[in-house]
């Protein structure tokens, strides 16, 4: 995922800005880390440069 895509992606759930974590990049893109929304508590996960912005399911 690139640092440039940031200001463009919100929350899937509540629309609100997500909050960046790097745990592994290289010189064009983040390759591993997570994007964190501090209102809804949830976080989403980038693998392989992919962030997985799919709402977490809930189960009843």
């Amino acid at each position: 995922m690139r640092r440039s895509l940031l200001p463009i992606i919100c929350c899937p759930v509540c629309k609100g800005d997500l909050v960046l974590t790097v745990d592994e990049e290289d010189e064009k893109e983040i390759l591993k880390g997570d994007l964190h929304c501090p209102v809804c508590k949830v976080h989403y996960p980038i693998e392989e440069g992919i962030p997985d912005l799919l709402p977490q399911s809930t189960v009843t």
